[in-house]
């Protein structure tokens, strides 16, 4: 696609990488829906989370999309919790689990991600053919406590992450979502690079049924020219994020505000597996103890953390040992905590 220019705001105090960009396309305003979305361009972020694991070049692509779309996912939302996309199946790739935690109203976005799969299964895996298999792809949404759990879940349609996202929308949120996914390293072993854009439909008022696809101009031309971005240009680093939005979308009246910085971030620490481990039955343990040591590696980022038995006994007696907190009694006009 020939470089259409445009504004690009990008410098000192604005980052060019590892950013969740939100838009409005203006075009869609007059008519029923307006049209949304999201840009995610990880770098270093994704990088790093990669590159902590020893997977085989296709289920870290797969990884990659995952993050992404996870980070563009969660730029929907103003909240101090952790969105989190799950994909199980029966493919190669069994698990795909990426989550995003946000902190001082969304001004921050921490992402971390795993995945699990069969070594012998993909090497037998046709590159036509869905690396997940069926299954279920679910997306949670954890404010912590005193807060509602929210989950959704559909089943794994389509070949592709992509298409899986694009079945949750329609399935379980009655909304229209085109996605676009990209992951891949930026020259033959060099970093990896990921990308997603999502646009939305979303009507004014609820209880209107918006068009459908064939019936919506704006909608179709939106998505024809989301078709036109080449997966070179989602991955490039020289590429900023307002300078790709205004490639695709300069004649529907894109405008951006402030981008959302992404940085990977693991939430695992040394006294948090040290609570775990009092937790567990000494057979457990046993079973954990390596030359004498209890290790634990973390399935997110590779960190592993080792203590001793003993120390473990030792704690687990004296949480055994102590006694019960006080019980709270509330009067009835007292506010449920």
């Amino acid at each position: 696609m020939p470089d259409a220019g445009g504004p690009d705001r990008s410098g000192p105090g604005r980052p060019a990488d590892d950013l969740i960009q939100p838009f409005q396309l203006e075009s869609g305003n007059g008519g029923e829906a307006k049209l949304s979305g999201r840009l995610a361009r990880l770098g270093d972020a994704v990088d790093d989370v990669l590159n902590r694991h020893d997977y085989p070049e296709p289920v870290a692509q797969l990884l990659g999309e995952a993050l992404a779309l996870s980070a563009t996912l969660a730029g929907a939302l103003k909240f101090d919790g952790i969105f989190t996309l799950q994909v199980q199946g029966d493919g190669p790739v069994s698990l795909l689990l990426a989550d995003v935690q946000t902190t001082h109203d969304a001004e921050r976005y921490l992402i971390r991600g795993y995945a699990k799969y069969d070594d012998v299964a993909l090497a037998k895996h046709d590159a036509g053919d869905s690396l997940m298999g069926e299954g279920y792809f679910a997306l949670t949404v954890d404010q912590g406590k005193h807060t509602e759990r929210y989950q959704g879940m559909v089943e794994i349609i389509g070949s592709t992450l992509a298409e899986c996202a694009r079945h949750y929308f329609r399935q379980s949120q009655q909304m229209d979502a085109a996605i676009t996914l990209s992951a891949g390293r930026a020259g033959p072993d060099g970093a990896w690079r990921a990308g997603a854009i999502m646009v939305q439909r979303i009507a004014d008022d609820p209880n209107i049924q918006l068009p459908s696809d064939d019936g919506d101009d704006t909608w179709r031309r939106v998505m024809m020219l989301m078709a036109t971005g080449t997966e070179i240009e989602m991955l490039d680093p020289a590429l900023t994020a307002e300078r790709y939005l205004f490639r695709l979308f300069h004649e529907e009246g894109v405008r951006v505000t402030d981008p959302r910085p992404v940085a990977r971030g693991c939430r695992c620490s040394s006294e948090r597996v040290f609570n775990v481990l009092v937790q567990l039955p000494s057979d457990e343990l046993d079973d954990l103890a390596v030359d004498g040591y209890l290790e634990v590696t973390c399935e997110f980022c590779s960190e592993t953390y080792s203590f001793t038995p003993d120390a473990v006994a030792a704690r687990a007696a004296e949480t055994a040992a102590a006694p019960p907190p006080n019980p709270v009694i509330e009067s009835p006009e007292s506010p449920a905590r």
